[in-house]
């Protein structure tokens, strides 16, 4: 059977950002179609590539026309990686079409046509914004797409950077990395011309063989450092070798672990962290809250834009000090403990049990005696006894995953009768799912984007509902 020939359609052009470094564009017909390598604003020539019940896939063929809002990448490895993927486009036009995207996403889905979409409330830093990275290390680099293209002899070297995108096994070669704090790049370049200069070799995936797998490295704004160093042999010879050497450069590295992972994956949370040096936490703070991060603790990637957004809530909420506050989704707290100190209680559900630990650590860490936690589905934990235990919430605050809020959830707010709901969200197509359904009892008040990831298609949203007067 003949294999269908690639379509070309000429003249499409690009109207806006998808997730995955996705534009989409128009053809002159009107037909959408999702395109790579371009940016908003570009005149393609595309050739479709993949087919999806209504969807088509294609790659640029030829620019008819460059975006005006196109800019330079500042990072040499933008081509090869898939990190920043919109550091081609202005940032104004970044957070442009991140309002775009939340805008038509309140409107298609939430069918909320009568409130307008404030601002996207933008980064300060676009730049060295990470609190948190994670590097792998493979015996081989992937080559780059010049490096291919010449077929010159290339010479291979072992790699320390991230996995090219839907790949497990193949590394790109980072040297620097401008989305965390520059001191990231000296500790990964050291890590890695170390281990090779001592034969420390890095970690196969293919064959299991290997010793140094992955580091992660998390920094503060109080410029307190973490580095977990995750290897794939109990070597104490060559753990010691490797981690003193570590301590001796870096001697602001507030805590220093290492993981011993044999298994055949990456995941490290369900393996015991051994504290090398230092202390066993490091301490993040966001106005009066100070938070101890743990090598497994969750915390927001962007601990300035994260205050942002805690503020903005602070806002919209308008809390009274005789207000009790359920905190959904929680996670260690972060937001439950932001606001403790301009209400009477909070009371906090989250599903994953060690965040939980975190939460009460980190309440008793700042001496804050008003908040309760629980550990559990929120979907189960919040029911008629919980409520009656706790009394009725004044103001409920829900943060949850991108799959947005269980039915069962829903269905319980609206029994509950809140006053006052204030939503934040990483999906703001799953969140507008759920304000359509609150709408049988809610007004949306007001809806504000936040830009907490510059240069990607990511954008969260905060949204305000009050309780509809009968």
């Amino acid at each position: 059977m003949a294999r269908k020939k690639p379509q070309l359609v000429e003249n499409v052009t690009i109207t806006g950002i998808a997730d995955a470094g996705m534009s989409v564009g128009r053809s002159p017909e009107g037909e959408v179609i999702f395109v790579q390598g371009a940016v908003p604003g570009d005149l393609v020539d595309v050739i479709v590539y993949k087919k999806r019940k209504k969807i088509k896939i294609a790659s640029v063929k030829s620019f008819v026309k460059y975006s005006e809002e196109r800019t330079d990448a500042f990072c040499q490895h933008f081509e090869e990686c898939g990190g920043c993927k919109w550091q081609n486009l202005k940032y104004e036009a970044q957070t442009k079409f991140k309002h775009v995207i939340v805008s038509d996403a309140m409107k298609r889905i939430g069918k909320i046509a009568d409130v307008e979409i404030e601002p996207v409330l933008g980064a300060k830093d676009v730049m060295y914004y990470r609190n948190k990275l994670e590097y792998a290390f493979a015996p081989y680099r992937w080559l780059t797409r010049e490096e291919v293209a010449n077929m010159g002899e290339i010479k291979q070297s072992p790699s320390a950077g991230f996995h090219i995108s839907g790949s497990y096994n193949k590394i790109l070669d980072i040297k620097q990395c401008h989305l965390q704090n520059d001191l990231n790049n000296d500790i990964r370049n050291f890590i890695k011309y170390f281990c090779i200069e001592h034969q420390l070799h890095f970690y196969n995936v293919d064959t299991h063989e290997g010793f140094i797998r992955n580091i992660v490295i998390r920094n503060t704004t109080l410029g307190q450092w973490m580095l977990i160093v995750s290897i794939a042999k109990n070597d104490a010879k060559k753990i010691k070798l490797l981690l003193e050497a570590v301590k001796n450069q870096f001697s602001f590295i507030t805590s220093l672990y290492y993981v011993v992972n044999t298994k055949k994956n990456d995941f490290l949370l369900d393996l015991d962290f051994n504290l090398y040096n230092g202390q066993a936490y490091i301490v993040e703070q966001l106005g009066n809250v100070k938070y101890r991060i743990g090598p497994k603790s969750f915390f927001q990637t962007n601990s300035y834009q994260a205050k942002q957004l805690f503020d903005l809530v602070v806002e919209m909420a308008d809390f009274s000090e005789n207000d009790t506050v359920y905190d959904l989704y929680c996670g260690l707290g972060s937001i439950g403990l932001y606001v403790s100190e301009k209400v009477k209680s909070v009371v906090g559900i989250e599903e994953i049990s060690a965040a939980i630990d975190d939460a009460n650590i980190n309440a008793a860490f700042n001496n804050i005696t008003n908040c309760t936690f629980y550990a559990g589905d929120v979907k189960d934990i919040l029911e008629d006894n919980f409520i009656e235990k706790h009394g009725k919430a004044d103001v409920v605050i829900t943060d949850p995953p991108r799959a947005g809020m269980h039915a069962k959830v829903v269905e319980t707010l609206l029994a509950l009768e809140a006053p006052k709901i204030v939503y934040v969200s990483c999906n703001p197509a799953t969140q507008a799912r759920d304000l359509l359904l609150l709408k049988e009892k809610y007004d949306v008040i007001r809806i504000k984007p936040v830009d907490m990831f510059p240069h990607t298609s990511h954008v969260e949203n905060i949204a305000l509902l009050k309780l509809r007067q009968s």
